[in-house]
This record gives C-alpha cells, sequence and structure tokens, in this order.
C-alpha cells in the first residue's frame, strides 16, 4: 500500500513540476519578448528623434542627404520619409518610385494624428516582425524608422535546444527532490503500517492523527473480534464434545449388550438429556450467529413489553412447578419500539435463567411498567446469586460462575450473552443487582417511546 502511494504521489509531483515549468517557460518567453519589443520600439524612438533634430532649418525639396550621412552604416534601421498625403519621398533601402502610397499605414495616420506613432507587423511566412515609429515633421512630412526582428515562436524555436537541455535538468532534479519528499512524507504512514498496535507512540502528521486513531481502534476491534470468534469457536468445540461423549459412551454399552433392563432405560434417558442439550447448544448458537450477522434486518415495532412478559413466563410455568419454584408476573400494559420475537426472548432468557439458579421453595418475579417515563422490564429471582468479582463477566459467552450447577441444570452458557446482544441492538441499558446467596436482579430499560406509527429498519449494511 506504501510503495503504490508512493509511486502515485510521485508521478503527481512530477506532473505538477512539468506543468509549472511548461507554465513558467512560457510566461518567461512572453515576458521576455515584450521586453524586447519595448526595448526595439524605444530604440527606433531614439533613432527617428535624433534623425529629425539632425535636419537642416531649411532643406530643399528632395534634400535628405543630412539623412543618408546620418544612416550611414547602419542598415539595421530603415529611414523613409512620407508626405501627409501618403507619397513616399524617401527611403533608404528602396527606390520610392516603385512603392504604394502610406496614407493608410497605421503608423502614418497616428503620427499625422498625434505627432508621433509606432506599429509591430508580423509576417507569417517569414518568422520575422518588423518595427515601425513615425515622428510629425515640421514641414509636415512624417520621418519613419523602420526596424526588423524575430517573432517569439522563431526566438522560442532558436532557443529550443538550450530550452529543452534546461528542462530535462530540472526534470531531473524534481525527481531526485520528489522521491526524497516522498520517502519523507511516507515515512509516518509506513510506521503506522508496520506497528498499528503502538500507533500512539509513533510520529504522525497532525492531520494524520484523527485518521491514525481511527485505524488503531479499528485494528483492535478487529483483533478483539477475531479473539472472541476464536474463543467461541473453542468454547463451542468444547461444549459439543461433552454430550457427544457422553451419545456415544452410553449408546456403546447398549450397543455391546452391557446395559439392559432398568440399566437400558437409564442409559437412553442420559442419551436423550444428552441429545437435548446438544440441540440447545446448536440452536443458541445459531441464534448468536444470526444476531452478530451483518447484514441481518430487525423491524422496530409496537410491542407490549407486559404481552411479551405474560406469553414467556406462560412458557416457563411448567419448568417453573418442576423445580418448585413461585413465577410472578406484575405490572401492566407497557408499549415500547423494538422487535416482538426479540423482546419474548429477552424475557424467556431471564426467566429462564433465575428458574434455573434458584433454590427449591424460591421465587421469580418478573416486573413491568414505566420508570421515569421509560418501559421497564425487572426480573427478581431469590437464587444463589452472583459474586462480586463475576458480575462484570456475566454476560460473556459460555461463561458460568457455577459450572457443576450449569450442567446439572441444563444451560448452555449463552442466555445472557444473546440477552445482552439483544438489549444492545434495541439500545437499551441493562444493568445487574446481585448478592450471593440473597439473589439477584436484572434491569432492561428502553428508550422512551417515538411517534406510534413509526417503524425503524436497522442492522447491517444494508439499512433502509
Amino acid at each position: 500500500m506504501v510503495t503504490d502511494m508512493k509511486k502515485k504521489i510521485n508521478r503527481q509531483l512530477m506532473f505538477l513540476s512539468s506543468l509549472a515549468i511548461a507554465i513558467t517557460l512560457m510566461l518567461m518567453a512572453a515576458v521576455f519578448h515584450r521586453i524586447f519589443q519595448a526595448q526595439v520600439m524605444d530604440d527606433l524612438r531614439i533613432y527617428a528623434y535624433a534623425l529629425a533634430d539632425g535636419r537642416p532649418e531649411a532643406p530643399g525639396k528632395g534634400d535628405y542627404g543630412y539623412i543618408d550621412r546620418y544612416h550611414h552604416g547602419n542598415e539595421k534601421v530603415r529611414a523613409t520619409v512620407i508626405t501627409p498625403e501618403g507619397e513616399v519621398l524617401y527611403d533608404s533601402n528602396a527606390d520610392v518610385g516603385d512603392m504604394d502610397n502610406h496614407a493608410e499605414r497605421p503608423e502614418v495616420a497616428a503620427a499625422i494624428r498625434y505627432g508621433e506613432g509606432s506599429c509591430i507587423r508580423q509576417s507569417a511566412t517569414m518568422g520575422r516582425n518588423t518595427y515601425y515609429f513615425t515622428v510629425l515633421l515640421a514641414d509636415g512630412n512624417i520621418l519613419r524608422a523602420a526596424r526588423e526582428s524575430h517573432s517569439i515562436w522563431s526566438i522560442l524555436y532558436r532557443s529550443l535546444p538550450a530550452a529543452a537541455a534546461a528542462v530535462c535538468a530540472v526534470l531531473v532534479l524534481c525527481l531526485i527532490l520528489s522521491r526524497c519528499l516522498t520517502a519523507s512524507l511516507v515515512v509516518p504512514i509506513g510506521q503506522i503500517t508496520a506497528d498499528i498496535e503502538h500507533i500512539n507512540g509513533k510520529d504522525v502528521y497532525e492531520e494524520l492523527a484523527p485518521f491514525a486513531e481511527t485505524i488503531r481502534m479499528q485494528h483492535e476491534a478487529i483483533v478483539r473480534n477475531a479473539d472472541m470468534r476464536q474463543e467461541f469457536s473453542a468454547n463451542v468445540s468444547h461444549e459439543l464434545k461433552t454430550p457427544l461423549t457422553a451419545i456415544s459412551g452410553y449408546s456403546e454399552l447398549i450397543e455391546n449388550g452391557m446395559a439392559a433392563g432398568e440399566d437400558a432405560v437409564r442409559f437412553a434417558s442420559k442419551i436423550r438429556k444428552s441429545a437435548n442439550r446438544l440441540l440447545m447448544l446448536i440452536d443458541d448458537t445459531i441464534r448468536l450467529s444470526e444476531l452478530d450477522a451483518q447484514n441481518r434486518k430487525i423491524v422496530f415495532e409496537k410491542t407490549d413489553l407486559y404481552e411479551a412478559a405474560k406469553g414467556s413466563a406462560g412458557m416457563l410455568q411448567f419448568r417453573a412447578d418442576e423445580r418448585a419454584v413461585e413465577l410472578q408476573i406484575e405490572g401492566s400494559s407497557c408499549i415500547v419500539q423494538g422487535d416482538r420475537q426479540m423482546i419474548e426472548e429477552v424475557v424467556y432468557n431471564l426467566c429462564d435463567n433465575a428458574i434455573s439458579y434458584n433454590n427449591p421453595g424460591g421465587s421469580v418475579r418478573v416486573s413491568v411498567g414505566y420508570v421515569d417515563g421509560k418501559p421497564t422490564l425487572k426480573v427478581k429471582d431469590t437464587g444463589i446469586g452472583i459474586p462480586h468479582e463475576c458480575q462484570d463477566r456475566i454476560f460473556e459467552r459460555f461463561y458460568r460462575v457455577d459450572r457443576s450447577r450449569s450442567k446439572s441444570t441444563g444451560g448452555t452458557g449463552l442466555g445472557l450473552a444473546i440477552v445482552k446482544h439483544i438489549v444492545s441492538v434495541h439500545h437499551a441499558d441493562l444493568s445487574l443487582v446481585s448478592e450471593p446467596g440473597k439473589g439477584t436482579e436484572i434491569t432492561v430499560v428502553f428508550c422512551k417511546m417515538p411517534s406510534l406509527d413509526q417503524r425503524i429498519y436497522c442492522a447491517g449494511p444494508d439499512n433502509k
């Protein structure tokens, strides 16, 4: 990833460098050409006024020998004398008889009107420019000084080899500098990717600090989830192995004829219990996998928490009677916004756990109602309670306070983990109060009821 970033930054820097060099060359050429034009025109102006000042006070008609004397040896500048009507009276480089009328020339018209004028005419075929400067003489005629020079394109073409060499040298330098700059830019990023776990100790750019912190948190979450999945897989394998070993052992005894009569019935009963425990483990594991799925869709709708509690308690009444535990439901209708099946599952698992870890003759009281305007569910038992050092872990998967008691009651160790997951999905608050030997009270507080017509669809990347 860092290598690709280096290449991309290098390409962008070289592109910007090339663009900057090209723009700079064009701007410099334009500026230098304007300076050159101004210099040429200024030289012509000085030359023209010098000729005008050297004119005799009363020259004869056609007497322009003074121009020849002054102009002698300066073939680069061409001097011309033109009447206001455009007739050419004198030209230092051509026969005036072959020349056309100059009245329409811009520099001539400007001199007549303003006393002096200038003009630059370009030759597309010759690649040269002709510069003209005119001054109005005292006798009303116009003196024009002209000079040819290369056009900007001709200048650029002639300087192309030197410019190309300079550009290549600059590009090579830019390439070296861009590689050094890119390397220094990506050093903190390389350090981040090389040691994500200690990302806070790295020298990162201030702008990258939030990005680096996000990466660190995501990395920790990924590692944590990976550890949880690995631990979950190991726990599932261990939990499944116990009933499967029992089933295999008892069935082997029956198969080999080592159990008959009452022993066979007793072993068959143990096989059935192990098979039931195995089914419960599989069902709870599948349920947790469904809750963990990222693309699940959960429909939140109006649900009566009291009716859900009554239904779940009704399904557990036989189990409570079997264990001599009194199961009580109290409260009144209480509307929550949530998934009906999940809410019933929460009540069922909390009550089932309270019955399983209760004492004979004990009680489980389920209370439903509004507390501070919020729908609240409380499940309180008079069971064995939970030690203080175990209360922070009681909702972890497969965690059991008393493993021997869990196996005797047939628990899978996943019920409270499912409860915590469902409560989290519903954005509810879950709290626990317990004293060893006195019992446990678990409270679930749901959010205030929103609009009765509201429906919420959530969970996973396919949220609507």
